[in-house]
């Protein structure tokens, strides 16, 4: 496992040892941490109290529900290309922290041409557009950052997000999914439900670079009581394993969209979204449709006519056709209603 463990009986030194899903006893935890059975009780009650279930069984021990499959820096690396693994400056996976996004944005950059990458098996402030929460449960999703400095914060930037779409879809299918569409401007669909999404943050420099955070966030299975919880806000959820005809690799999945990224964003770097725009069209999902959009000018519903080159939003409304470069998007007038953030 490459998750960074710091010493002493913390949450991820624990779940190292329980990530087998088999029965531990106290006594042999305690004997392999060097240390007392309360202490790991009290680990145990830290994990709990973290939202991690930790079954229990009297005087034999503890364990996950199901086996775990903890992040690996050399599982995930694997997947690279040669030429995307040494555009790699950093690769931290991390078992705990606030946000991904927010992580690389606190630290120091990346030169051009370079990324530097953060995944964690825990958030605990994932964000999506617009302030929303991002709801990541432990070993059924995937929470990744990629920071990249572009040479200068061009006009192509805002339809960065839709090139990080195909992105994504390319990974997936990689992987054996099936299905897999794009919701304008940022969402992963799976049978008109939501699957992940993207969040992008931007810090510029007047008259120069621009450093960017690209967070994308997973759901590989959506936990029962997860899906209850989305389901009573009306909401829909789906994970990448619906998609696939066998289970999917946890690092399997965080290797591909690595790797597809980076070729992305080299691309994107070079040409733009233009040269992306017909793969992205063959993956909207709300295309020929009818939607409602909600964006600065107000709302209205039309019928969706894919993307422009610069990746703007095309609705014909009451028979003009209109361009949206931002808003909250959802299907009208049967459409199930879905997931309308992103994550980091």
């Amino acid at each position: 496992m490459a998750v960074s463990l710091p010493s002493g009986v913390t949450g991820a030194v624990l779940i190292a040892l329980l990530a087998d899903g088999e029965l531990h006893s106290g006594e042999s935890l305690a004997a392999t941490l060097g240390v007392s059975r309360a202490a790991v009780w009290k680990a145990v009650q830290r994990l709990r109290a973290q939202g991690i279930e930790v079954l229990a069984a009297a005087r034999r021990g503890y364990r996950l529900p199901q086996p775990a499959e903890l992040l690996d820096a050399a599982r995930v690396r694997r997947e690279l290309a040669p030429d995307h693994a040494a555009r790699l400056r950093r690769l931290e996976l991390l078992f705990e922290v606030d946000s991904t996004n927010s992580h690389l944005l606190r630290s120091a950059p990346p030169p051009p041409g370079i990324a530097d990458v953060c995944a964690s098996e825990l958030q605990t402030a994932g964000r999506g557009r617009r302030g929303r929460r991002w709801m990541a449960p432990f070993a059924t999703s995937l929470a990744m950052s990629l920071c990249w400095t572009f040479a200068e914060a061009g006009t192509e930037l805002p339809s960065l997000s839709l090139a990080v779409g195909v992105a994504v879809a390319r990974a997936l299918e990689r992987q054996g999914a099936v299905g897999i569409r794009l919701k304008w401007p940022n969402d992963i669909w799976f049978e008109d439900r939501k699957i992940g999404g993207i969040l992008i943050e931007l810090r510029a420099e007047a008259g120069g670079a621009a450093h960017v955070v690209i967070g994308i966030g997973l759901n590989l299975r959506v936990p029962e009581a997860l899906g209850r919880e989305i389901a009573a806000g009306g909401n829909r959820a789906a994970g990448v394993a619906e998609s696939c005809p066998l289970p999917p690799s946890r690092n399997r999945i965080a290797g591909a969209v690595l790797d597809e990224l980076l070729g992305v964003v080299l691309r994107f770097e070079r040409d733009g979204f233009a040269p992306l725009r017909a793969q992205w069209q063959h993956l909207d999902a709300m295309k020929g449709r009818p939607v409602h959009i909600v964006s600065g000018a107000g709302g209205c519903t039309g019928i969706a006519r894919g993307v422009d080159a610069r990746g703007a939003l095309l609705l014909d409304v009451d028979g003009q056709r209109r361009t949206f470069v931002s808003g909250d998007v959802s299907l009208r007038p049967a459409g199930p209603a879905v997931l309308e953030g992103s994550v980091a």
